[in-house]
């Protein structure tokens, strides 16, 4: 089966922050007895590894799955090469593992990755295979399609890469889904996908896009493998089965929270199969709808940001706000803006105006970060 169990959102205790363990191992059974094997967790996922060793490890025969983990080299997680290097010991004591199938240099951006080449952590990766605690090694990959291709002409040892996709980012001139699946193809890396359903947003996306996939569906009478009607699909459905349906695609990872989610996804990847014609035109309608809340019309080319003296990363917090506009979930975006942009908020705008005279689109950035320091800070 096509579909990996992200094991980030895990359910948890009603009115707590802990981990739902006998909901989680419920799910597991579930996901295995479907004929599921990929299991992804992260040494920075607060209580994931543990649970993964309640759930999984400790219930079911290593050769039976396989398990997916991370290295974060980041300053957070990371204070020094000793500490990075020494993630993988407290992973594989945490999950009781033995040994991880897929080890991955965690979320690469142009912030961290100086971290890992001084770490020296490509080469240690290469150690670690050696000595047979990993079996594979590749890295999830948040940032430009350019730095992708450098970084696989770089290490072309590389086995996989992890790449955020789904139908609201393939033409996304931020995110750039569709050019890193490309260069990652053209390397010949099979790819494993996260943030399918875009942090859950496409399994609840806005009343316009619902109309476009529900009408769409209503009209189908085709047959899903487990025999319900195209009109039973879910919206999440059409996000996870956009992702798999790419032929360089080896695992499209779920972060599943709850047993809903879990027999949704797996009604209709247990069997896969991949968008038809008219399906992926549905799509694009529903895409074009979806961008119509996306208000301001940035094309992240970040002609704005290099002579920026506040260091404000625009693009970026332009992306945060649209989310906002799209959805209307200020919490979320509130708690979203506070990790995502980096560099300086929008309210350090000094109001030089350099950034306005390098925009292409015209576009009144002075005015707009002042509308996200209203709205957001």
């Amino acid at each position: 089966m096509k579909l990996g169990f992200g094991m980030m959102r895990l359910p948890r205790v009603e009115g707590t922050n802990t981990i739902d363990l006998e909901h989680t191992k419920r799910m597991v059974d579930a996901f295995i007895a479907a004929g599921g094997k990929y299991f992804d967790t992260a040494y920075i996922y607060e209580g994931s590894e543990e649970a993964t060793k309640a759930a999984l490890c400790d219930r079911y025969p290593r050769e039976s799955y396989y398990l997916a983990d991370k290295l974060n080299g980041s300053d957070f997680a990371a204070k020094s090469e000793e500490e990075a290097k020494n993630e993988i010991r407290i992973s594989l004591e945490r999950t009781g593992a033995g040994y991880i199938d897929f080890y991955l240099l965690h979320g690469i951006d142009e912030g961290n990755i100086d971290n890992f080449n001084r770490y020296g952590i490509w080469d240690y990766m290469k150690k670690l295979k050696a000595e047979g605690l990993i079996r594979h090694y590749g890295f999830s990959f948040h940032s430009t399609p350019e730095h992708l291709d450098q970084l696989l002409t770089d290490h072309p040892d590389v086995e996989f890469v992890q790449l955020q996709i789904n139908y609201a980012d393939w033409e996304d001139p931020l995110i750039c889904s569709r050019r890193i699946y490309e260069i990652a193809t053209r390397h010949g890396k099979p790819v494993i996908v996260m943030e399918p359903v875009k942090g859950g947003k496409l399994a609840n996306p806005p009343q316009p896009v619902k109309d476009i996939l529900q009408r769409a569906r209503s009209t189908s009478g085709r047959l899903l493998p487990t025999g319900r009607k195209n009109s039973d699909a879910s919206f999440a459905s059409w996000a996870v089965r956009f992702a798999a349906s790419l032929p360089n695609v080896m695992v499209v990872l779920s972060g599943m929270s709850n047993m809903e989610q879990m027999e949704d996804n797996v009604s209709f990847m247990r069997e896969f199969q991949p968008l038809t014609a008219e399906e992926h035109r549905v799509l694009e309608e529903a895409n074009n709808a979806l961008k119509q809340f996306a208000d301001i019309p940035c094309t992240a080319c970040h002609y704005c940001t290099p002579g920026c003296p506040a260091g404000i990363h625009i693009p970026e917090i332009f992306a945060v706000m649209n989310v906002y506009k799209m959805y209307g979930n200020l919490t979320e975006a509130r708690n979203e803006y506070r990790w995502r942009p980096g560099g300086a908020l929008a309210s350090a705008c000094i109001v030089c105006g350099q950034c306005q005279a390098a925009c292409p689109q015209h576009l009144p950035i002075i005015g707009l970060l002042a509308e996200v320091a209203d709205t957001l800070e």
